[in-house]
This record gives C-alpha cells, sequence and structure tokens, in this order.
C-alpha cells in the first residue's frame, strides 16, 4: 500500500492533532533515512502508522491485547503507554502486510529495545523529536540525532526518565535496557 493509502487509512483512526504528530513523524523519519541509509519509503510508512491506535480507549487496548494474545509486561498492561504500539503493530502487520522490521519498529517506538536496527531507531527517536514537539532541548535533540542517533536516543531516555522521576511516575524497565545497551555497545 502507498504512503497516500495508509494516510487516508491513518484519518480513520485519529483526529487532527494527532494525525498531524504522525504526518511530522513520517516525515522527520524520511530525513533520517536519508541520513542513515535506511530504506525511506518502509521506514516512512511505519511512522506514519506508529501512533495509529493512540486514541484507541484503555480498555478497548486491553480487550484487544487478551483477545489477539499479545505478549505485554505486567508494567506495561498496568500502566498502558505502550499498549498503542503493541495494537498498531499488530493491525499493521494483518491489515496493511507490514513486515516484522516495521511492526517491532512501531510496537517498541515508545520505550525502544535492546539491539534496535537503524530503521527502528529512526521511529523511535523520530517520534519524539518531530516538529510538532516543543518541549525543552528538542532542538538540541533534533540536531544530535542527524549526528549520533544512539546518543540521542539515549538523551531522550534520560530526559524522560528525568521528568518520571521528579514527577513520581513509574519508568518502565525496557526503557532502562534500551539505554544501557546502547551505553554498553555504543563503541564511540
Amino acid at each position: 500500500m502507498k504512503i497516500e493509502e495508509l494516510k487516508k487509512e491513518l484519518k480513520k483512526y485519529l483526529k487532527n492533532e494527532r494525525y498531524e504528530h504522525s504526518i511530522c513523524v513520517m516525515e522527520m523519519s524520511g530525513k533520517l533515512a536519508e541520513k542513515y541509509n535506511v530504506d525511506k519509503t518502509k521506514v516512512m510508512k511505519a511512522a506514519l502508522m506508529h501512533d495509529m491506535a493512540k486514541e484507541t480507549s484503555f480498555d478497548e487496548l486491553k480487550k484487544y491485547i487478551k483477545d489477539k494474545n499479545i505478549y505485554v509486561s505486567k508494567m506495561e498492561m498496568l500502566l498502558g503507554v505502550t499498549l498503542h504500539g503493541k495494537v498498531a503493530a499488530d493491525i499493521c502487520m494483518k491489515k496493511y502486510n507490514f513486515d516484522e522490521e516495521m511492526c517491532s519498529a512501531i510496537s517498541n517506538h515508545t520505550t525502544g529495545k535492546p539491539n534496535m536496527t537503524m530503521f527502528e531507531k529512526i521511529v523511535f527517536i523520530a517520534d519524539k523529536i518531530d516538529e510538532t514537539r516543543k518541549y525543552n532541548g528538542v532542538q538540541e535533540l533534533r540536531e544530535l540525532a542527524f549526528k549520533d542517533i544512539d546518543l540521542a536516543i539515549v538523551k531522550n531516555i534520560d530526559y524522560t526518565t528525568e521528568n518520571n522521576l521528579k514527577k513520581r511516575r513509574p519508568i518502565l524497565e525496557q526503557s532502562i535496557k534500551t539505554r544501557n545497551y546502547i551505553l554498553i555497545n555504543n563503541k564511540n
């Protein structure tokens, strides 16, 4: 399915603001794909659809996950912040014939995962630095993503972790595993 057709499909799932975010993530992914020599069209499709289930209710997401027997950790099920990615990945695989790498990038776009491919890294960081994002330090992170994507991912996880600590929110273990994997294996 072509990107223009996927855009029409996505409109069925998302309101304007989230749809605009998804378009901007797709565009950022395309730029990063050029920089890191990744299949641009394929990464843009995954990035476009990464949040397609974001506006689905928590109860509907939990039901979908149980009905389709999708694995999520107890913490993920409790907090719910990653469920939309798991559901979106499953829908994209079944309805739009996305391959395993595309689905993994969608499924893990919130927390990342250890040993991500460059494709997965692009979708992860593009979601955090697209043009709709306005948080303190985002411009620095955008620039860094084009110089050292691993460092940009670590800085993003650091920022998110610090923010969650300040607000006394739980921190998902998968994010910490992602950060540690990059730090241990980054040869820079």
